[in-house]
């Protein structure tokens, strides 16, 4: 295996294997990325330099949007009467407060129009005497499922932000493989599930990063690696 500067973060593995073949997964550690910065030279920076042909660079979907101005802090984001009411009936987990608060929900109904919240609030009720899940996210799409708010584990600024999902991510991520010749995927990745939601080429399956992403090698506390060089070593 090609000698890397870079170690999996504590309680993850290097590699990972996969339907696609064994991955290891370089996790790079960058400097905390605000919405002034630029992904092109982020990329520049902490990437560019170690990749090597086949690579794919898999790219937390959380600095996307941050970077696209999408990430607000809570306490400027007005919360209208209905984004109150329907975040009381959103069920919280451990692993990040969704649309369980009335911010993140204001961006929900931001993001998809009201009128689909509604009729997802409804179905979602419904669904629920039945003991089915997931029915609202279900109706809303992805955008609404990427939709996040802060947690204590959260990096500071960002455990008072909440945010959207990225913007046309595939386009964003076709803009990022073409910056650095590689594949690029961008992931929403947590302790339950990997989901991708931007890619560089239409014919990149969304089982490969979904596979090779889906301990979450990341992480989401202080680790600050948002950004991973994913390359075949068998």
């Amino acid at each position: 295996m090609e000698n890397m500067p870079f170690e999996p973060n504590e309680g993850k593995s290097l590699t990972i294997d996969t339907d696609f073949g064994t991955y290891a997964r370089y996790p790079i550690k960058t400097h905390v990325i605000m919405k002034e910065d630029v992904m092109t030279d982020v990329l520049d920076k902490y990437v560019c330099p170690y990749l090597q042909e086949g690579d794919t660079v898999i790219i937390s979907e959380k600095i996307i949007a941050i970077t696209q101005g999408r990430a607000f802090p809570i306490d400027e984001i007005k919360v209208s009467p209905l984004a109150n009411f329907l975040s009381k009936f959103v069920v919280k987990t451990n692993y990040g407060i969704g649309l369980g608060m009335p911010q993140t929900m204001e961006l929900c109904i931001r993001e998809v129009g009201v009128p689909k919240v509604l009729w997802a609030a409804f179905c979602a009720a419904i669904g629920k005497l039945f003991g089915k899940k997931g029915v609202f996210y279900n109706i809303c799409g992805m955008k609404a499922r990427a939709i996040d708010g802060p947690c204590d584990y959260t990096l500071p600024p960002y455990n008072h932000y909440a945010k959207m999902a990225p913007d046309h991510p595939n386009e964003a991520a076709a803009e990022l493989a073409k910056h650095c010749g590689c594949d690029v995927i961008i992931i929403d990745a947590n302790d339950i599930a990997a989901n991708v939601l931007g890619k560089s080429r239409k014919d990149l399956p969304d089982a490969f990063g979904e596979q090779v992403f889906r301990d979450n090698p990341h992480d989401q506390c202080s680790q600050q690696t948002p950004i991973s060089i994913v390359r075949k070593v068998a």
